[in-house]
């Protein structure tokens, strides 16, 4: 069976904004009691991100999309981008995945897609597989008919621009009818001011998720337009996002995930998952769920390199003539061996990389 080390304290930690550190301790301590199920298991880094398709009908200026997704007809099962069910389903396996978050784009666009993928990994991995799928839409009963046998929960995030109607628009209709067929049912918006306008709302919800507003690549130039700003140059998180959020934050429905929880922990407890399934025996799993390992050149001294290595030690030939291997042991090789080296910090199951550092 596969084997792997587990690296503790390699490097700092990554830079957390002061006003975001609420979110890391509770999510230490323990999971709040008023989060959904599916908002639980993502606590724990136990959910597949399903994005279903880039493609949208809304045109939302805050939108994070990268331009490989936003407005692309392309299926990702976390990064990796896939085609079937099946390969989904892989992905889902790796990470050992208890449930299944199906987002895009906007799903309900290709309804039949989310139905195919979600029934597959159900039947795969049981009617326990919890799956909640995000929409910018108000489903109509026929929509909630569709994915009634597939999908446990509905999350909503109706646009900006509706907030202020929010009474008066489809999306009340639309959560008293998910609730009769059976879903959880809730609402997930960005932290913007207007918050206020869904207190109607809250009674008929099973809970109501605020994400703090970030800064993005894809939205940086709308946010400047806004005259909206970073808190640090070390945070994404926006100025004034936590006290926007404070006009509905406090009640028990509520709750406020910041930008940094869902980057230093959500995600570092998914990709230890990841890790941990796919990390080959030379690879080291960091603290932050990434791996690291050694790229080094042999020349014409494999033979050698690998006699100063520990018995029974892995390494990978690569198709470069490169090979991979305990980047520690690396480091013990004498220089006259070999060319150049150089240690590989990685998102785990071949994801992007993080840093190269040349040795």
């Amino acid at each position: 069976s596969a084997s792997w080390l587990v690296l503790r304290g390699i490097r700092p930690r990554r830079n957390s904004c002061p006003s975001c550190i609420n979110g890391i301790i509770m999510a230490k301590d323990k999971i709040p009691r008023n989060l959904s199920e599916g908002c639980k298991l993502c606590y724990q880094g136990a959910k597949l991100v399903l994005f279903i398709s880039g493609l949208c009908d809304r045109t939302c200026w805050y939108c994070p999309l990268s331009e490989e997704r936003k407005d692309v007809d392309v299926i990702f099962a976390n990064d990796q981008q896939v085609t079937t069910p099946e390969e989904a389903i892989e992905e889902a396996e790796i990470m050992d995945a208890l449930g299944t978050g199906v987002t895009g784009g906007e799903p309900l666009l290709v309804i039949e897609r989310v139905v195919e993928f979600c029934t597959a990994l159900k039947k795969h991995f049981g009617e326990d597989h919890h799956i909640h799928l995000y929409t910018g839409r108000a489903p109509t009963e026929e929509d909630l008919a569709a994915l009634q046998p597939c999908v446990d929960e509905i999350r909503m995030h109706p646009p900006h621009e509706e907030w202020a109607k929010i009474m008066e628009s489809d999306y009340p209709k639309s959560i008293a009818a998910a609730k009769r067929m059976g879903f959880d049912v809730g609402i997930e918006v960005p932290s913007l001011q207007g918050l206020r306008h869904f207190f109607p709302l809250l009674d008929s919800l099973d809970f109501f998720n605020i994400n703090q507003l970030e800064w993005g690549d894809a939205c940086a130039e709308a946010m400047r337009l806004r005259k909206l700003e970073p808190i640090n140059p070390l945070c994404n998180a926006i100025k004034g996002s936590t006290k926007w959020a404070g006009e509905i934050n406090g009640h028990p429905k509520v709750h406020y995930c910041t930008s940094t929880f869902k980057d230093s922990v959500q995600l570092r407890e998914r990709l230890k998952r990841i890790a941990r399934n796919s990390a080959r025996p030379f690879d080291m799993i960091t603290e932050d769920g990434t791996i690291m390992y050694g790229v080094m050149d042999p020349l014409d001294d494999l033979e050698m390199i690998l006699s100063l290595m520990r018995p029974g030690s892995y390494y990978e030939e690569m198709e470069d003539g490169t090979i991979e291997l305990d980047w520690q042991q690396m480091r013990k090789i004498p220089r006259k061996f070999g060319g150049e080296r150089k240690i590989i910090e990685r998102y785990p199951n071949d994801g992007m990389i993080v840093e190269v550092i040349p040795l």
